[in-house]
């Protein structure tokens, strides 16, 4: 079986979108786990690892006021640096990580959480695109241990996402082909 990775790059490539990833805990692993992929280069545009909270604002366009109330952990943030990177590199589908890897705890938040969010062209309900999903985690384990965690997490995250958008399409065609029914 392929890595969550390779199986990201390969439906990407099949649906002619790409992707752009911020990152903050995973400082570049998730870019480097895509970019391991064969065939990355069709589906990868980038990323913007914003460590540093000021960058989260200015690179990402997370919302200031938001990040001096409650930290750069924190499940909006998450959503906007997805949505921030999407838009800054021209990607269909955005996904970020923001977290506590430790070994200390931050903006109050204890060693484990984490956040990770995917934006992309999703469909509403009512037909409209765009909007963002964010999953919250509370990771065991070693620095490393959460690091490599949380880039299995937004992978999957993202898989799960172009999987259910592929067969939703394919369930609407099947619709209209059969009248409706």
């Amino acid at each position: 079986m392929s890595s969550p990775a390779t199986e990201v790059v390969r439906l990407l490539t099949v649906k002619g979108e790409t992707l752009a990833v911020a990152e903050s805990l995973t400082g570049g692993l998730v870019a480097a786990e895509i970019t391991a992929a064969p065939g990355a280069s069709k589906a990868f545009r980038g990323s913007v690892t914003a460590y540093a909270t000021e960058l989260k604002h200015r690179l990402l366009g997370v919302d200031a006021t938001l990040l001096a109330a409650r930290g750069a952990v924190d499940p909006q943030v998450a959503a906007q640096m997805a949505a921030g990177v999407r838009k800054a590199l021209d990607a269909d589908w955005g996904i970020a990580t923001t977290g506590v890897a430790g070994p200390e705890p931050q903006d109050g938040k204890p060693v484990g959480t984490v956040f990770v969010a995917v934006d992309g062209p999703f469909e509403g309900a009512s037909g409209t695109s765009g909007g963002g999903k964010v999953t919250a985690l509370r990771l065991n384990g070693d620095r490393a241990e959460i690091r490599m965690e949380s880039v299995r997490s937004v992978l999957a995250l993202l898989l799960t996402e172009l999987v259910s958008e592929s067969t939703g399409n394919e369930r609407a065609q099947d619709t209209e082909r059969n009248g409706g029914f």
